[in-house]
């Protein structure tokens, strides 16, 4: 059985509880989230959740059939197959030295990320991509010293104009 990398999107009602009760489901059937985010989607009183786990496909499978019959869940997709934007975002806090300062915003600047926070002993960096991306810039970065990192995990979407959320117009 092989495992890999699933990421569900679900249209939920934005609602308290909601959250808990996703999580709840997960834990149950022993899925160990990678990532979850969730924010305000394009229709009003509808949130989108972005959900990547492990997980054999056909598992997967049950569990999103089981996801979409929780209260609040209007509609979930495994976006896994099909043609997507993936990204990310972190912020990375970097140790740094006025001789070390302009080396780390050579790096930053090779992979288009930018220094959003300036203090005498660190910059913070802002960088949005992929997991490879992020991962990339924080192993050069680490060479360096780094303070302090946060990461939203993943939210993605499909491409194109199909919306596969069930809630067209």
């Amino acid at each position: 059985m092989n495992s890999t990398q699933h990421i569900l999107t679900a249209m939920v009602s934005d609602k308290p509880g909601v959250l808990n009760r996703v999580a709840s489901l997960f834990r149950r059937r022993g899925f160990n989230i990678s990532s979850i985010a969730v924010g305000a989607s394009e229709v009003q009183g509808v949130s989108r959740m972005t959900i990547v786990i492990d997980g054999a496909s056909a598992t997967v499978e049950q569990v999103r059939k089981q996801l979409d019959k929780v209260v609040d869940v209007i509609k979930v997709i495994d976006i896994t197959g099909d043609t997507t934007i993936v990204r990310e975002l972190a912020l990375i806090k970097v140790k740094c030295t006025p001789a070390t300062r302009s080396e780390i915003m050579q790096i930053v600047s090779v992979f288009r990320a930018k220094i959003v926070d300036v203090a005498i002993g660190s910059l913070t960096v802002e960088v949005t991509g992929d997991e490879l991306k992020i991962t990339s810039l924080y192993n050069l970065l680490m060479g360096f010293g780094i303070k302090e990192i946060s990461r939203t995990g993943v939210i993605g979407m499909i491409r194109g104009t199909t919306l596969p959320t069930g809630l067209e117009e």
